[in-house]
């Protein structure tokens, strides 16, 4: 009788085993996955996402926000150099300026500010625009023709010059000295009506700005 209830109990361990492992086969093939012979250890092998798959796509994202990133870079960097090396609005505003001549009277002077520095705009009498065309050229330290100082040979009444004095940079005074036509205090330079240097220390002529007529009545510096 022993002997039947240890088969019977060997049978009923068979069939529980055979039952477990017939179960298990069943999920991992309703799963469409392999049978490991009911281990669970190689399950993540199963059911992970295939690795060559997963990391081409991380290489790829990360790639191409490094990529984005640099562009962004090398955009603004490219921005900031180009704002830097362009004028500013005030430069731009001062790099050509427009003036009206109509309230000059003929033998007087006014000063305006262009690009920072003091601009003299001179309406010349008839008897200082004699003096400076009778020039000898030959007694100038640095040669030049009232002719070739004027914009518009046409309207020689018109000169207009830098008031900065060529030897270190000082204001002359219009319309004193020997020759009537800047005198500059600091150390004695004189100039005629032509703004052309005839004794003192500065070594050349009043620098004459770019300047045209827009009309009769209006002259452009710049």
């Amino acid at each position: 009788m022993l002997s039947n209830i240890v088969r019977s109990s060997k049978f009923s361990l068979k069939s529980v085993c055979k039952t477990a492992t017939c179960t298990q086969q069943v999920r991992f093939q309703s799963n469409e996955v392999k049978d490991h012979m009911g281990s669970y250890d190689n399950a993540y092998d199963d059911y992970q996402i295939a690795r060559g798959q997963s990391r081409r796509a991380f290489t790829y994202l990360t790639l191409g926000g490094a990529r984005f990133l640099y562009a962004t870079g090398a955009r603004l960097a490219a921005m900031k150099f180009v704002a830097s090396i362009s004028a500013s609005a005030d430069v731009l505003a001062l790099a050509a300026m427009e003036v009206d001549v109509t309230k000059i009277s003929p033998g007087s002077t006014i000063t305006v500010k262009w690009r920072g520095k003091p601009v003299f705009i001179r309406n010349r009498t008839a008897e200082e625009i004699a003096e400076a065309e009778g020039c000898d050229t030959s007694e100038l330290r640095d040669v030049q023709t009232d002719a070739e100082r004027l914009a518009d040979a046409s309207k020689p009444e018109w000169l207009v010059v830098l008031g900065v004095c060529t030897h270190l940079g000082c204001v002359p005074l219009p319309n004193q000295g020997i020759y009537k036509g800047w005198f500059c205090p600091c150390h004695g330079s004189h100039y005629d009506t032509s703004g052309r240097i005839r004794k003192g220390p500065a070594p050349l002529n009043l620098e004459v700005p770019p300047w045209s007529f827009m009309s009769d009545s209006i002259i452009k510096l710049g």
